[in-house]
């Protein structure tokens, strides 16, 4: 539960932030984390099928 409330906290504090940033910015920083994500999942996604489960 206090995870929760830390997270939300945390979430308010970043989207508090953003909304007094200029939409360029927001934007910018926006394509830079989508583009980290989807370079982290593609790499996952590889990985996973190298690495075959010995189950």
């Amino acid at each position: 539960m206090l995870f929760l409330v830390a997270a939300l906290l945390l979430l308010g504090v970043v989207m508090g932030t953003v909304a007094h940033a200029p939409l360029g910015f927001s934007l910018a920083a926006a394509a830079v984390i989508a583009v980290w994500l989807g370079i982290f999942a593609l790499r996952e996604r590889h990985g996973r099928r190298r690495h075959t489960s010995t189950h």
